[in-house]
């Protein structure tokens, strides 16, 4: 199948008008390949996996992580957004390694995605395993589907939120993380 993909990536060299054979192209089938590899290899990854360590706490506070860097890649044009994810959740029992959630927005944001459906899946993946009193996600991005194509637009981003439990029914608690979770992007 690898192959396959390699001889697919240089019948769009030669469609673009390349010369395939040319030394600086001879690898790059390869390259390519071994690059979408990378940024796809959230689809191998669970939520459980993302999520795994977890200890048991009677912490009722909110607890957010702001400022997680991720690149993804729209699945329209298979161009990439950049941006930054704000995670946050309201134990019930349990907290997880701090570091577990980039890695739940690391695993969503490397497969094919739209921004709006990766910010429902981070919020779901929380909730799911965690099942916290609530749940807040933030994503932030530049779609350079925007940029380099289409409409041509270089200085927009994109903010989508999700948001579960008491920090969606809870004005004051909504309020809380969205005012943490934004403090510093400039909204």
């Amino acid at each position: 199948m690898k192959q396959h993909a390699e001889e697919a990536v240089k019948t769009i060299l030669e469609y673009l008008g390349e010369d395939s054979s040319r030394e600086g192209l001879l690898r790059t089938p390869h390259r390519v390949i071994k690059a979408w590899e990378e940024m796809t290899e959230g689809y191998a990854i669970t939520d459980e996996q993302s999520l795994s360590t977890v200890f048991n706490e009677t912490s009722d506070q909110m607890v957010v992580l702001t400022g997680i860097s991720f690149h993804s890649n729209c699945e329209h044009h298979m161009l990439p957004f950049i941006g930054t994810a704000h995670t946050a959740y309201i134990p019930n029992g349990k907290v997880v390694g701090i570091s577990k959630l980039a890695r739940v927005v690391h695993q969503y944001s490397r497969r094919l995605q739209v921004q709006e459906r990766m910010t429902e899946q981070i919020a779901d993946a929380i909730d799911n395993v965690l099942n916290p009193l609530g749940v807040g996600v933030v994503v932030e991005a530049h779609h350079a589907c925007m940029s380099c194509r289409g409409v041509k637009q270089t200085t927009t981003s994109m903010t989508t939120s999700a948001l579960r439990g008491a920090i969606k029914d809870e004005p004051e608690t909504r309020q809380e993380f969205l005012s943490l979770a934004l403090r510093n992007s400039g909204h």
